[in-house]
């Protein structure tokens, strides 16, 4: 069954295909239109705008704090009592290193705090404060799936994983199209989503 969808769509396959399609087109506007640049780097409104922006024409909590507990596997995303209070303290870590900015989107990826389109958007969000921050971006095509998602499983625990990951995919340039469409695709390779390539979507 799929989830409720602005839509109309109740076969997840059909909606899927078409989040794909419609999330990816939206993906190259943030870019072409500068979006970013008007978002304070490293905030949950960020995060927000970004979610929004990305899939407000397929559903209707797009860019808002889910209702719902949600897990992956066997591991649990922050309980929705306590969400408010994450999003809180995650806002306030530091973000002036590239520790300290994988310290902090590795506690937004535990908040979890949208009902789906997590993933996507927070990579996004994450590259947003590096370029701020460092002037730097990471190169996802470098960055082999299994490796990541295995290293973000573990994450909460033991961060030493992903941080070595990611910082051996940055990249200072932060304003090429062609690396910010294939960090699109990659991202979305990450979550299961290969039917369409980024630059054809132009």
């Amino acid at each position: 069954m799929a989830l409720e969808n602005k839509l109309g769509i109740t076969d997840s396959a059909q909606l899927a295909r078409e989040e794909e399609r419609i999330s990816k087109t939206r993906a190259l506007e943030l870019f072409e239109t500068n979006f970013l640049s008007s978002l304070a780097p490293g905030t949950f409104d960020a995060l927000s705008k970004i979610h929004a922006f990305l899939f407000s024409d397929i559903y209707e909590f797009a860019g808002k704090i889910r209702t719902v507990n949600i897990a992956k596997g066997n591991f649990r995303f922050a309980p929705l009592m306590y969400l408010n209070a994450a999003l809180e303290n995650i806002e306030k870590m530091p973000q002036s290193t590239f520790d300290e900015i994988v310290e902090k989107y590795v506690e937004m990826n535990v908040a979890h705090p949208f009902r789906e389109g997590n993933g996507r958007a927070t990579r996004i969000w994450l590259d947003h404060i590096l370029k701020a921050e460092l002037g730097r971006v990471i190169d996802w095509s470098l960055v082999d799936k299994e490796d990541y998602l295995l290293a973000m499983e573990r994450s909460p625990i033991k961060d030493i994983e992903i941080k070595h990951l990611l910082k051996n995919a940055l990249t200072d340039k932060v304003n090429e199209q062609q690396v910010f469409m294939k960090g699109i695709d990659h991202s979305y390779y990450y979550e299961g989503y290969t039917i369409f390539k980024a630059e054809n979507l132009k």
